[in-house]
């Protein structure tokens, strides 16, 4: 049987090892594609230290694939072998279920992830289901796409879906893998952008990355910062800070809107009382299926939007996924096949 590199952890919080594989063909429904490019998001620390429930070790990282379908199992009739293809969080959905019955295919009953539900995508070569399959398009890179599979996604397709109308003023809470691209796509989509973070270091980028007004929550109250500035229509929350997201909610307009994206398990300090009045609403967001990773893309070709990149070898994904975890990694870190 042929052979091909994968990152494996073979135990909970245990190291990455690049490590041969065997390489299956693909079944009903599946694609297998030559992956050439990964991104290293944050929640692939969660996986590697058990943070999701039914975790099969050893486990494969890696939700954020690009590269080109090298076999297609039977019955898969809309791609072709020699497509290049993107997968992201959205691995996978069953069709048959109440929600993908209803159409809400991101809310799969069966749905899959990417690494935990199947060997991800830091190596050569994965199999995944045909309705994972994003097309990319010319424009974009390998390199470039793989980052819009999750991160991408889930930040353009959060903004798109508020009630915010161009004009409005948006504001990004964290400049970070997620932030740096809600930022830029919020200045993209016509809103008013503002940007915050925890101190001055970020200003210089957010600015660069398209925020008309920066915030430091280091130097004082968030929301009266908010406020006089009109306050906001929109934060989206990439940080994954319970506390941070609620000092942004005294600085929403009425009818404003909390969308939460950053992933924490604490829970989120605000009130009935500062939600009534004002009529403002907290919301979780996912991050999209397929064919939303696609209108992505296509978003990105338009409007120029593109991640913060550094690429690595596989062979570094130990060092890339080291510098993620321990918050000195860039905006994007991408592995290369």
């Amino acid at each position: 049987m042929p052979k091909h590199k994968a990152v494996l952890i073979q135990s909970e919080g245990g190291p990455l090892e690049l490590s041969d594989v065997d390489t299956v063909s693909p079944g009903r429904g599946e694609a297998r594609i030559a992956v050439t490019a990964c991104g290293i998001c944050g929640t692939d620390r969660a996986f590697v230290h058990g943070g999701f429930p039914d975790i099969s070790w050893p486990l494969t990282p890696g939700h954020e694939i690009a590269g080109t379908i090298a076999e297609l199992g039977e019955g898969v009739e809309d791609f072709a072998v020699g497509d290049r293809v993107a997968v992201g969080w959205f691995g996978g959905c069953c069709f048959r279920c109440d929600p993908c019955r209803r159409g809400l295919f991101i809310f799969c009953a069966n749905g899959k992830v990417p690494s935990w539900h199947y060997p991800g995508g830091y190596a050569e070569s994965v199999t995944v289901p045909s309705s994972a399959l994003a097309r990319i398009p010319s424009e974009l890179s390998d390199v470039e796409a793989a980052p819009m599979g999750c991160a991408g996604v889930t930040t353009y397709n959060a903004l798109r879906q508020t009630r915010a109308m161009p004009g409005d003023r948006v504001a990004i809470l964290g400049v970070g893998g997620l932030g740096h691209l809600g930022v830029q796509f919020a200045r993209a989509m016509g809103f008013e952008t503002i940007a915050i973070a925890r101190g001055a270091a970020k200003a210089e980028d957010a600015r660069k990355l398209g925020a008309h007004h920066y915030i430091d929550s280091t130097r004082g109250d968030v929301a009266e910062a908010l406020q006089a500035l009109g306050g906001a229509a929109v934060v989206l929350g990439t940080a994954g800070n319970s506390a941070a997201m609620a000092d942004t909610v005294g600085g929403l307009q009425p009818r404003g809107e909390l969308i939460a994206i950053g992933v924490t398990a604490d829970p989120l300090p605000v009130s009935p009382v500062q939600l009534i009045n004002p009529g403002l609403s907290v919301v979780g967001h996912p991050s999209g299926t397929a064919k939303e990773v696609e209108e992505t893309m296509h978003f990105a070709v338009l409007s120029g939007v593109r991640a913060w990149i550094e690429e690595l070898p596989l062979a570094q994904a130990a060092e890339g996924y080291a510098a993620m975890e321990d918050g000195r990694a860039h905006y994007r870190t991408v592995l290369t096949m």
